[in-house]
């Protein structure tokens, strides 16, 4: 019985979830379509540009209607069961509410790394998408007054860099002396940059301070140093876009940004609800469950109004903590995994609530 059971709640949880996520992508790219419509226009795209732009975005959709599918097929799953009298009939024959939707948690541990798979893809994908689009977003071509620091310990203070021709003016280079290595202290008026060589430092004076205290001077009319390797891009404080970033390009992106003094929260708090939206796949179907029991009545209207409401709640306090969190009043980490947090302690309550 147990195994017909199971089958039966698995075959009913996995139709409604396929439904859900085929249904829910077509409605994220016409939302966007009607937001973006006059950008696409402006820029003169066909309708064929777009509509393959858009079939790039599809992995993004999908992952994005994993926790919405997995919310409305355990809200519709269980409910029926409920209305059905297929629960009751279980726990009379011994089966608790607990084992019954056992296969409901076991497919959406699986559907959550499905997800979480797709964190990989779909920034690839977003950048083929953005190129046809032609969404390159203007971004600042210079900065001035500002400071930075390479990984290596050199902080630069620099009045005025242009990307687009690649220099430097008024330049300072400082870094401090080690047990294993000379400390360096450079004055320039100007640097540029090329591919082929790197920074390139114009009339200044070089000192070098040896651990021992003694130090050595010069002028020069032109300095090159190998070991400075950052491009004139990675000194700007404008990031791409966390959606276009894997990862590993988010964490060295947000390194870049900290260094030059800029604040990184908004890319951190992005890195960090790349993981945490897929992980609400299970943590919604935990709390979904108990609560799609509390009522008899009110069927598909019922379903509805659960899924909606609790979907609403969380992008809210996805949303809110989100804000917080670029803020700088949460730390990123905090600022996204709060709405999980606050869904996973309310599932365990309904799961210890639940009359089985």
């Amino acid at each position: 019985m147990t195994r017909i059971l199971d089958r039966l709640v698995a075959r009913t949880f996995l139709k409604l979830f396929v439904v859900v996520l085929a249904a829910a992508p077509p409605l994220f790219i016409l939302g966007d379509v009607t937001e973006s419509l006059d950008n696409y226009l402006d820029r003169g795209l066909t309708g064929a540009e777009v509509a393959r732009s858009y079939l790039y975005q599809i992995p993004q959709f999908i992952q994005w209607s994993f926790p919405i599918a997995a919310l409305v097929a355990t809200v519709f799953t269980v409910h029926t069961m409920t209305r059905h009298h297929e629960i009751v009939a279980a726990k009379a024959g011994g089966i608790s509410f607990h084992r019954i939707v056992a296969p409901i948690v076991v497919l959406g541990a699986l559907l959550t790394g499905v997800a979480l798979g797709l964190s990989d893809l779909v920034p690839r994908a977003n950048r083929i998408a953005s190129q046809i689009q032609h969404d390159e977003s203007p971004q600042r071509s210079w900065r001035s007054d500002f400071v930075y620091q390479s990984e290596d310990g050199l902080t630069w203070q620099v009045a005025r860099l242009t990307v687009a021709d690649g220099r430097m003016t008024d330049v300072i280079l400082e870094r401090p002396p080690t047990s294993e290595r000379a400390g360096l202290h450079v004055l320039a008026d100007a640097a540029a940059w090329s591919p082929a060589e790197g920074w390139t430092l114009y009339e200044g004076y070089l000192r070098r301070l040896r651990p021992d205290s003694t130090e050595r001077a010069m002028e020069f009319q032109q300095l090159r140093i190998p070991d400075i390797t950052e491009r004139p891009e990675e000194l700007l404080e404008t990031p791409p876009e966390p959606d276009e970033m894997t990862f590993a390009e988010i964490d060295r992106m947000a390194r870049i940004v900290e260094r030059t003094g800029g604040d990184a929260a908004e890319l951190l708090v992005r890195r960090e609800q790349k993981i945490a939206v897929p992980v609400a796949t299970l943590i919604i179907i935990l709390f979904a469950a108990p609560l799609a029991t509390t009522s008899k009545r009110g069927g598909t209207a019922f379903g509805v109004g659960l899924s909606l409401g609790t979907f609403i709640v969380y992008v809210l306090m996805l949303k809110v903590f989100g804000a917080l969190g670029e803020a700088g009043a949460y730390s990123p980490r905090t600022a996204a995994w709060v709405p999980n947090a606050v869904f996973l302690v309310a599932a365990a309550a309904a799961l210890v609530r639940v009359r089985t």
